[in-house]
């Protein structure tokens, strides 16, 4: 694994340090013994050129364009699997058979219900409280009520905390949905799959019969998979830090949330949006796209790009199409901000300024116009993001757990402020 040796040189002084090869993607060196060797650290603020840990779950090549769950192309998973399937991938390494699929759909779907001293817990929010709030208590809350799940050591206990938060996410955003809008809690039907299921406790009302249409309930699903895992993200190295000091996993997946509500990360969908607001009708949209190529305006066109592909998102081309089905099967026609976005995502993709740059529309851009005509507000958007990316946490916190060679995140800094100076009482200052 390390064959080849990487040699730095500060001063007279020379050092060697291992290179392990990585079975696709760049390969690592391992700097492991640097502050032993030279008294020095590395500086790489945002880790863009830190590996923080060996991981076998997700490959991204943001050259490229490429998105791989354990070797499988996102496209592949979203066109032909469903999320359930993606879940029992990330968690045990391979597809399941018939009867693997079988056996894991059915302990999803029974333990879906939450404690039922748990609904208590909304109630303590206020009505205008943003659901992400609401969320990073109650699934912090769930060690509370699920104590016999909360022991890492336990191969068992650790596989029931994952599959527990799995089932349980959809019940408890769409709890939160529901007590920002004043709405009854629906509870879930074990008739029903994993999106349609979620589908039908946010819009379904008890006076009244929710007919969930197929297509709208297969993009649900599809936005889940495409949001399932993204490699070493914000939020899942938060997870994996949590993880490192022993936290329990519901704690851990309640960091990972609050991290996910950050505006760079999984507000991204929201901001868009936001953005689409702002231009109001697609007339203005060459107002915004000149002031967006204007250096000097701080203005920046939100859903286009991305930090990680330099290409075209993979998981964009999935979601472009699911969008334009969802928009047909709705047949929504009298939108402003979604006539916006269909006029802006054709500009951007023709638009020589755009294309050069590799500013495509990106999954941010086409999960917020979906969400929006799916009938949820924005500030659900972070919620169902969480809610899919529950599993990649889980995963990753999992496999961080399993690896013998892991410890306790501790990153390094770079000290610069005052050197040591002795008090001065306060009459003398």
């Amino acid at each position: 694994m390390a064959d080849q040796k990487a040699e730095l040189t500060i001063g007279k002084e020379k050092y060697e340090f291992p290179i392990h090869q990585a079975s696709v993607g760049p390969d690592v060196i391992n700097i492991g013994t640097l502050y032993k060797n030279t008294n020095r650290f590395t500086f790489d603020p945002g880790f863009t050129s830190t590996a923080a840990c060996e991981s076998a779950i997700t490959y991204i090549d943001g050259d490229a364009g490429v998105l791989l769950h354990r070797g499988y192309p996102i496209d592949q998973l979203a066109e032909e699997g469903d999320f359930l399937e993606t879940c029992y991938l990330l968690l045990y390494g391979d597809l399941p058979n018939k009867e693997q699929r079988a056996d894991f759909n059915e302990r999803v779907t029974y333990h879906t219900m939450i404690h039922d001293q748990m609904t208590r817990l909304y109630s303590g929010f206020r009505r205008d409280a943003h659901p992400m709030a609401v969320m990073v208590g109650v699934v912090g809350a769930l060690s509370a009520f699920y104590h016999d799940s909360t022991d890492i050591t336990d191969e068992k206990q650790r596989m029931i905390a994952s599959l527990r938060m799995i089932a349980k996410m959809p019940t408890i955003a769409a709890m939160a949905y529901k007590y920002s809008v004043g709405q009854p809690f629906v509870y879930p039907r074990n008739d029903l799959g994993y999106a349609a299921n979620f589908l039908h406790m946010c819009f379904a009302v008890p006076s009244e019969e929710y007919k969930i249409d197929p297509v709208l309930a297969r993009a649900m699903d599809r936005i889940f998979i495409l949001h399932a895992d993204h490699e070493q993200n914000a939020s899942t190295s938060t997870v994996r830090l949590a993880g490192s000091s022993g936290a329990n996993p519901f704690a851990c997946v309640a960091a990972g949330i609050a991290c996910l509500w950050g505006p760079a990360h999984g507000g991204a969908n929201e901001a868009a949006l936001t953005m689409l607001n702002e231009i109001g009708t697609p007339d203005r949209i060459p107002e915004f796209i000149k002031r967006a190529k204007d250096k000097s305006d701080p203005f920046r066109l939100m859903g286009f790009g991305h930090r990680v592909y330099k290409n075209y998102d993979p998981r964009a081309k999935i979601m472009q199409k699911t969008t334009h089905e969802v928009l047909g099967v709705l047949g929504i026609k009298d939108d402003p901000i979604l006539d916006v976005a269909i006029e802006l995502e054709k500009i951007a993709l023709e638009d020589e300024y755009f294309v050069e740059r590799g500013l495509y529309p990106n999954i941010d851009f086409y999960s917020g116009i979906t969400l929006k005509a799916l009938g949820f507000p924005t500030d659900m958007f972070t919620v169902l993001f969480s809610l899919a990316r529950t599993v990649g946490w889980i995963a990753q916190w999992k496999e961080m757990i399993e690896d013998p060679k892991q410890k306790i995140g501790r990153p390094r800094q770079l000290y610069t402020g005052p050197t040591q100076r002795d008090y001065v009482p306060v009459d003398k200052r």
